[in-house]
């Protein structure tokens, strides 16, 4: 099923976690508007500007998958309002940094993102389809154990 002209419902349900544990990872019919809505407004506009393929590593994810991953029970993977990907060869940051200047989003997450390493990490992208997004730009790391967020700028 297509979500989008680039996106299917496959690609963006997929979780190598589900599949290794047995756990169910399909989406109801209000979740899949939701990813519909993401790809709209965040995947496919990424997508025309770099001219390349974006590469989903996490869409949708169950409530049961997220346990298993160690997400929050309130991650917006669970409503089907958020991703997490790469553009290969093309550095997260420059890719986060046109996002928060150029669309709408709630939150725009580098996770793991190292200054020195271009390529390290990933982004996470939500889009809340009520519209109630914050627009929040955000770096996540592992600290002591735990998951620490601080606020990025953009670069001009």
């Amino acid at each position: 099923m297509n979500l989008s002209e680039n996106f299917t419902l496959q690609e963006l349900i997929y979780s190598d976690t589900a599949i290794r544990m047995g756990l169910d990872n399909k989406p109801n019919d209000e979740t899949i508007e939701n990813l519909k809505i993401l790809c709209e407004n965040i995947l496919e506009p990424i997508r025309a500007n770099f001219k390349a393929p974006v590469v989903v590593s996490s869409g949708y994810r169950s409530a049961a998958v997220c346990a298993a991953v160690g997400s929050s029970s309130k991650s917006q993977h669970i409503k089907g309002q958020a991703v997490d990907f790469e553009i290969f060869g093309i550095p997260n940051k420059e890719v986060s940094d046109w996002i928060v200047q150029n669309i709408n989003f709630d939150q725009c997450i580098l996770e793991f993102w190292n200054d020195k390493e271009p390529n390290s990490g990933w982004v996470h992208c939500s889009y809340d389809s009520e519209g109630n997004n914050r627009k929040q730009y955000l770096n996540a790391q592992k600290l002591n154990g735990r998951i620490v967020y601080t606020v990025m700028e953009c670069k001009n």
